[in-house]
């Protein structure tokens, strides 16, 4: 089972970004933040290709996976990473369907199949 679900859109960076953020929105989950850490390593005077890390949530799911195990919080919320890398732009996510691996004594049950489901079809809707 792979930890991540990754393409590579023919999207420039930008409208990419701004697919992620919209499929998340009609897929009835919520941005929480987008991580600049491409601005953030240049305030270190460190360069790098644009990189955000778009954070989402939905209140429904977030509060099931937390009282099946509080520790799940590690894990949360959901996040899209779009970047550059080697001039191409990647759609990445990590798979909610490796929280069972990683939490084997909660209850979870289909939980993060559902999840992994919404986040791989925002990527590909995104794409």
């Amino acid at each position: 089972m792979d930890f991540d679900y990754t393409i590579i859109t023919g999207k420039d960076f930008e409208s990419a970004l701004a697919s992620v953020q919209e499929e998340i929105a009609k897929a009835g989950m919520r941005v929480l933040h987008v991580h600049d850490v491409q601005a953030t390593l240049a305030e270190k005077g460190i360069n790098r290709d644009p990189y955000r890390i778009v954070e989402f949530c939905n209140a429904k799911y977030a509060s099931e996976f937390l009282r099946a195990d509080p520790k799940i919080g590690l894990c949360m919320p959901c996040k899209i990473n779009v970047y550059v890398h080697d001039g191409k732009v990647f759609l990445s996510g990590m798979r909610p369907i490796v929280l069972s691996q990683f939490f084997p004594n909660a209850d979870l049950g289909d939980m993060p199949q559902e999840v992994d489901a919404i986040v791989q079809s925002i990527i590909d809707k995104a794409k």
